[in-house]
């Protein structure tokens, strides 16, 4: 399995729109993603800082996804709710409880 976070800072006055947008698009539109197995969202609303972490099959499929351009798209939505750019990372996910 394999993890992909983005660890952003969201404007605080735009959370709640932030996750609405997130529950209604993004995480409708992941699940059709092959390798897709789940993501989460984490956000402090006191200082906006936040991390979406997706979960993978593979690296590889986590790869393919960001190739076909849907995490790019998926990122386009919240241009305006960012603070400062987004950071991605990566990583295999060793052990689950």
């Amino acid at each position: 399995m394999f993890a992909r976070l983005t660890i952003a800072q969201i404007r605080t006055d735009m959370v709640n729109e932030f996750i609405k947008i997130y529950e209604e698009s993004v995480i409708p539109e992941a699940r059709s993603q092959k390798g897709f197995c789940k993501i989460y969202l984490l956000i402090d609303r006191k200082t906006g800082n936040g991390v979406s972490v997706g979960f993978w099959d593979s690296e590889k499929d986590a790869l393919a996804n960001e190739q076909s351009l849907f995490y790019q798209e998926q990122l386009a939505k919240f241009i305006n709710f960012y603070t400062k750019p987004p950071i991605r990372e990566g990583y295999e996910v060793c052990l689950q409880a």
